[in-house]
């Protein structure tokens, strides 16, 4: 696996969750830049170092409503 993806979202008491797509990984954090460093270390321990992927890639989604 060269590539892992990762879907994040805003979480409604604050901060970020993040969820692999095709790996049973899942992490959270109060901000994006403790959101990289929780992501790192969630894929360093589910992946024995000859499988880890070469690239973590996130889509981050953010959910917005508004008032007709």
């Amino acid at each position: 696996m060269t590539e892992l993806h990762f879907i994040v979202e805003e979480a409604p008491e604050g901060g970020f969750v993040a969820r692999a797509m095709g790996a049973d990984i899942f992490t959270e954090a109060d901000s994006i830049e403790d959101l990289h460093t929780q992501l790192r270390d969630a894929v360093r321990c589910h992946f024995d170092p000859e499988q880890m992927p070469s690239l973590i890639r996130l889509h981050i989604t953010r959910e917005e409503v508004l008032a007709a």
